[in-house]
């Protein structure tokens, strides 16, 4: 039942919004959100389950190790940046906050990828991405209002629906749901999007701007809606792990570079593909973790766990990392 209501919200999302939703209501004063808010939001659109995640529910965890290019520490100061190889935990992941989604189900797009970094002095620092060069929404505030209208328009919502009053008023929303994204042949063929902004500041002192990419060595590749139709529900999982035991899955990590038009505190808009892209370096993944599903339980990622040369410069960085403990520690339980 739960999952016919999510398909359903999916579908209505794709459907033109009649002239009925035009009505809207009066926009009550926005309160900011609160982590347990932005988690509740997405157990309201996904439900809770057990263990999992309250959204990127399921996944696979995978290390390798992260080699810095030449260029890096003259972005950087910070110590992955330089001139040593450190080692890295990636999980690949689903969207939903499903922990059984099929693969190739509509609400799977778009994947995750989180990346932690485990430094010299044994902290970590962590990068937080996923496959579509954008976001539905450009604060913390309006993606728990975005969640809790997704919540409310079940198929039983009179019409017009919270959802189609909050897309007629929120455009960028509405062509994110909308937006193609069509199922991968590999978690490896995919780029993937750091789609929040840092400040990063090098040993001189010169601060860069940027948002990261993971951009795949072997290219991106898609299937057609019926290759996908074919495939089985855990799929990407089985695929990966043929792949890496066949070689090491590699990835670019570089950042994309504003102009001072850009925008650095909205990440529901995404630069254009004309900007600089500075290397910092490969990111290679080498094999699966043994124990996986106890792996996943303890791992947590903080797009704010940052080390000196790197900072925070959207909003959203923090808000993220406020929710994402919360979560962590419901599924604890």
């Amino acid at each position: 039942m739960h999952r016919a209501l999510l398909l359903f919200l999916f579908a209505m999302s794709l459907e033109p919004i009649g002239a009925a939703s035009a009505q809207t209501c009066a926009t009550p004063a926005v309160q900011a959100a609160t982590p347990e808010e932005l988690v509740d939001a997405l157990n309201g659109v996904f439900g809770s389950h057990p263990g999992a995640r309250a959204v990127h529910a399921k996944g696979i965890v995978l290390e390798g190790n992260f080699k810095p290019s030449s260029t890096a520490s003259v972005i950087s100061k910070a110590p992955h940046l330089q001139q040593t190889e450190v080692p890295v935990t990636v999980r690949f992941s689903n969207f939903a906050g499903i922990p059984d989604i099929p693969d190739n189900q509509g609400l799977a797009s778009p994947r995750g990828l989180a990346i932690k970094f485990k430094l010299p002095d044994g902290s970590d620092s962590d990068i937080v991405a996923h496959s579509f060069n954008g976001f539905p929404s450009p604060t913390a505030d309006d993606f728990r209002d975005l969640l809790i209208a997704l919540g409310n328009s079940g198929a039983k919502a009179t019409k017009p629906t919270p959802l189609d009053n909050y897309l007629t008023s929120h455009p960028v929303a509405k062509a994110f749901l909308t937006a193609p994204k069509p199922a991968p042949v590999s978690y490896g063929t995919l780029p993937y999007f750091g789609v929040n902004t840092f400040k990063f500041t090098n040993n001189e002192g010169l601060v860069t701007f940027g948002r990261y990419q993971f951009l795949p060595m072997a290219g991106a590749h898609f299937l057609s809606d019926d290759e996908a139709s074919k495939k089985g529900n855990d799929y990407l999982n089985a695929e990966i792990q043929t792949r890496v035991e066949q070689g090491p899955v590699d990835f670019k990590l570089v950042i994309q570079v504003p102009a001072p038009e850009d925008k650095l505190d909205d990440p529901s808009i995404a630069w254009p593909d004309t900007r600089q892209i500075v290397e910092l370096g490969t990111v290679s993944v080498r094999e699966v973790v043994r124990n996986n599903d106890a792996a996943q339980q303890a791992l947590l990622f903080l797009p704010n766990a940052l080390p000196s040369g790197i900072e925070p410069q959207d909003p959203m960085i923090d808000a993220r990392s406020a929710a994402y403990p919360i979560s962590f520690v419901r599924r604890q339980k």
